[in-house]
């Protein structure tokens, strides 16, 4: 079926449900580019202090209260913790070069653990 033989009132009910996603996949990027200018402070501070990029005591807590968000909001769990990793690994990738960049490698293995690298 072409997009032509679609009933217009039920193509008029697919676009306004296409709208909504699209306005929610705007705000989930510009909360996505709030989260790295907060992440990025921190690891700014870390680099100046010479703190491991990664804290993963923290990532363990993190991904344990993402969980419990994602299961109260009726998401998959797995999904939000595989979307958290997904960032943190991100976050933590942009900690190591700012520790690069102002030649303070911080103390530890850089990108072992993942956990501070979520902000904190």
């Amino acid at each position: 079926m072409s997009t032509s033989e679609i009933d217009p009132s039920v193509q008029a009910e697919l676009n306004r449900l296409r709208e909504s996603i699209d306005n929610i996949d705007a705000a989930v990027v510009h909360m996505l580019a709030e989260r790295f200018k907060a992440t990025q402070q921190v690891g700014r501070l870390k680099a100046d202090h010479r703190l491991p990029p990664a804290d993963p005591a923290r990532e363990t807590r993190q991904i344990a209260r993402l969980r419990q968000l994602a299961q109260s909001a009726n998401l998959d769990p797995a999904f939000a913790e595989k979307l958290l990793n997904f960032i943190i690994a991100e976050v933590i990738r942009h900690h190591e070069r700012i520790a690069d960049e102002t030649g303070n490698g911080g103390g530890g293995e850089p990108g072992t653990g993942a956990g501070a690298s979520t902000g904190a």
